[in-house]
């Protein structure tokens, strides 16, 4: 068996979800007759799945150290009401009731942190009773429906970037050259990345996977940035969901609290002897996690272009559901946000394929959680094969 074999074989959990996410895409652009990938369908899929992807990067986190949130749908929900009361009745600029949202989502995930971190109830118990406190916050701030929102808060979610360079034939030129910058940089990181290792002596990957991998990443990037530049130009929400990963990817990765989630996770008793301040670093986990569902609750309100007080149902379910398919550990201590991300594009790809289908919403949950149930199954025998 070669280096490159081995290496697969090693880590086939972290490229099977790449394999697993084409497979999808290619099941159903046949079963849809091709419409799954048509321009404005893939625009669409980023539009309506940022929610999932900006809450399953805080979800990550908050399972890697070895817990669970299940409040973070009713907070979308309440935060999003709160957001557009401060817009429609109040008549706030929107930037001031954007920040108000972020703030309020850091304050409501520093109260739960705080009986998580210092008062020791369990994160299940905490949060599931945040799910019912602020559901019927919700529900009494709301009421039935707040809308009149203005036009540059609703383009948050529906908007794109303007189109300051032209075209060329039918394509964004301010898209081509986002993607362009995209993949290089992409490249120059993997690079630079792979270059310490070597310098430091860090086994790195075999030269031909380590090449895959970067030649389907790029493929990947390039085609999505011509189907986008192909519909309506570069959607702004991506851009915001785009900043997120690449700041929280550097905070997981480069930063003592990243070390500190991931210590907790893996051992806790060694992680307080090697002197990490766990109730710190647990309580900044869930005030991130707070502030993080109030964007969330922005570009759900902003999507909708109004606020319900029976929004954000579930969601604490897809975030969850994105971060196990893409490989966090049930068990803590192992994650990353770009798998995190990949399983969030999972579940957008069934929902959106699905819905051109026209599958009954039953059929369609019922289908979710099957793939859900068999991700972490496939996880846990694979882990087992190899002893770990």
């Amino acid at each position: 068996m070669n280096s490159v074999t081995q290496y697969l074989s090693k880590n086939a959990r972290e490229y099977g979800i790449w394999i697993a996410l084409v497979l999808i895409v290619i099941m159903f652009q046949i079963m849809t007759n091709s419409l799954l990938l048509k321009p404005n369908n893939v625009a669409a899929l980023v539009q309506q799945n940022a929610y999932v992807m900006i809450l399953a990067i805080g979800m990550v986190m908050v399972i890697v150290a070895g817990h669970i949130d299940l409040s973070v749908g009713s907070v979308v929900a309440f935060v999003g009401g709160f957001t557009a009361i401060a817009m429609a009745k109040w008549d706030q600029p929107w930037i001031v009731a954007v920040l108000g949202a972020i703030l309020l989502g850091a304050l409501i995930g520093a109260w739960q942190g705080y009986w998580i971190a210092y008062v020791g109830i369990p994160a299940f118990i905490v949060t599931l009773a945040g799910m019912m406190i602020f559901r019927g916050l919700a529900i009494v701030t709301v009421g039935t429906t707040v809308a009149g929102l203005p036009r540059a808060f609703r383009n948050i979610s529906n908007g794109s970037l303007p189109n300051a360079l032209g075209f060329i034939g039918n394509l964004d030129v301010v898209t081509i050259v986002i993607g362009a910058v995209g993949v290089a940089a992409l490249v120059f990181s993997q690079l630079r990345t792979r270059a310490a290792a070597a310098k430091h002596d860090i086994a790195v990957e075999p030269t031909a996977a380590f090449w895959g991998k970067i030649i389907l990443i790029a493929a990947f990037a390039a085609y999505l940035t011509y189907l986008l530049a192909n519909s309506r130009g570069t959607p702004i929400v991506l851009i915001i969901v785009g900043v997120l990963i690449l700041v929280y990817t550097f905070i997981l990765n480069r930063t003592v609290f990243g070390r500190h989630i991931y210590a907790i996770g893996g051992n806790l008793n060694a992680a307080i002897l090697s002197g990490v301040n766990t109730r710190r670093t647990n309580f900044m986990i869930f005030v991130n996690i707070g502030m993080l569902a109030g964007v969330a609750a922005i570009v759900t309100t902003s999507r909708a272009g109004a606020a319900v007080a029976a929004a954000g149902q579930n969601y604490e379910l897809d975030a969850i559901a994105s971060c196990f398919i893409g490989g966090t550990a049930v068990t803590g201590g192992i994650g990353k946000i770009s798998g995190a991300m990949i399983g969030a594009l999972i579940m957008g790809v069934l929902n959106m394929g699905l819905s051109i289908m026209a599958v009954d919403a039953a059929w369609q949950q019922s289908i979710k959680g099957l793939v859900l149930l068999l991700a972490v199954a496939l996880d846990l025998i694979g882990k087992r094969r190899t002893g770990r």
